[in-house]
């Protein structure tokens, strides 16, 4: 009686007690079935000129384009996101976006989507203006056609500049389709790199290689004030337009009314990651089937108790006197 007394007292017996009911347990215990939301996105990235500037840090610490930041984001959050979540790829340049590839699973698909991210470059662009309102209309039409929400990454710089009447106007239903607009740029003025037919970058956009002003459509309202007014001949006066358009920051007054417009979020784009957050709020909740299996967890912790019993006694010699293992006897 006094040995059986002894041998529950001692740790190591209980220890394997514990390991060998942990053991019994994994072929009782099931999968526990579990729902956790993820995510149906679309997402259009907009690979215009102005998305070459440079006004980023990369993790080198040496300047980083807009459109490579957006990318590493893009990728980060691709990566973030729950397994079940779909995502679809496109680009946008000129007035409309271009589907690359329809919602695929983020997990069993991520090495293409983030092949696919990696690979995107400012020459796959097939037109040089830079309409965003137009471009941002018809991504939110693609995206209700796919089922998913968006997320449309762009600096906001509409080339040609808007008329003075404003951009076009929304059609759809705001917030029909829920999701981000990201605005991808600093705050502050920067030049636009200027690329020759062959790709090669050679130099800055000056004030005179772009347009300044768009003179379609009726005139200003200052446009009785300007030198050379005449209501027929030269109803935007007669001198050339001035501006700052040859430079580019990010347009977040413009693109957060475009988002109060169609019912979308807006976030800036701070860094190559951060947009899971602000995605998981502006996105749809899509519960996703899920199950947590504990059997690994249980077997895990029977090893590590085998282990602590027969591995504490050859230990315990090696440890200061006073601190050995308890009830560790000589027998």
């Amino acid at each position: 009686m006094t040995a059986i007394r002894r041998n529950l007292n001692d740790w190591r017996f209980r220890g394997l007690a514990a390991a060998l009911v942990l053991v019994a347990a994994t072929f009782v215990v099931r999968p526990l079935a579990l729902t956790r939301d993820g995510a149906a996105i679309l997402v259009i990235v907009d690979i215009t000129g102005s998305m070459n500037v440079r006004d980023y840090a990369g993790a080198d610490g040496k300047p980083a384009s807009r459109l490579e930041t957006a990318k590493a984001a893009l990728r980060d959050l691709v990566g973030a996101l729950p397994c079940g979540s779909r995502v679809a790829l496109g680009l946008f340049t000129e007035r409309r976006p271009f589907l690359l590839f329809a919602p695929i699973e983020t997990c069993a698909d991520f090495a293409p989507i983030d092949g696919a991210l990696s690979a995107i470059d400012w020459r796959m662009a097939w037109e040089g203006d830079s309409r965003i309102a137009a471009g941002l209309f018809r991504s939110i039409a693609m995206a209700a056609e796919l089922g998913t929400d968006l997320v449309f990454v762009t600096d906001g710089q509409e080339a040609p500049p808007l008329p003075s009447v404003g951009g076009p106007a929304f059609e759809g239903r705001p917030g029909a389709v829920r999701g981000l607009i990201v605005g991808a740029g600093g705050y502050g003025l920067s030049p636009i790199p200027r690329y020759n037919d062959r790709g090669r970058e050679i130099g800055f956009y000056g004030a005179g290689d772009v347009q300044q002003e768009n003179r379609f459509g009726p005139p200003p309202a200052d446009a009785e004030s300007r030198d050379g007014y005449n209501p027929r001949n030269a109803p935007f006066g007669a001198a050339a337009a001035t501006g700052s358009e040859h430079l580019s920051s990010v347009r977040e007054p413009y693109l957060r009314r475009l988002g109060v417009e169609t019912g979308l979020a807006y976030a800036h784009l701070d860094g190559p990651s951060g947009l899971g957050p602000a995605l998981l709020e502006a996105a749809t909740p899509r519960p996703l089937p899920g199950r947590f299996d504990p059997r690994p967890l249980l077997g895990a912790t029977s090893l590590l108790l085998l282990i602590a019993v027969f591995v504490s006694p050859r230990l315990a010699p090696l440890l200061p006197r006073g601190r050995g293992f308890p009830n560790l006897k000589k027998a």
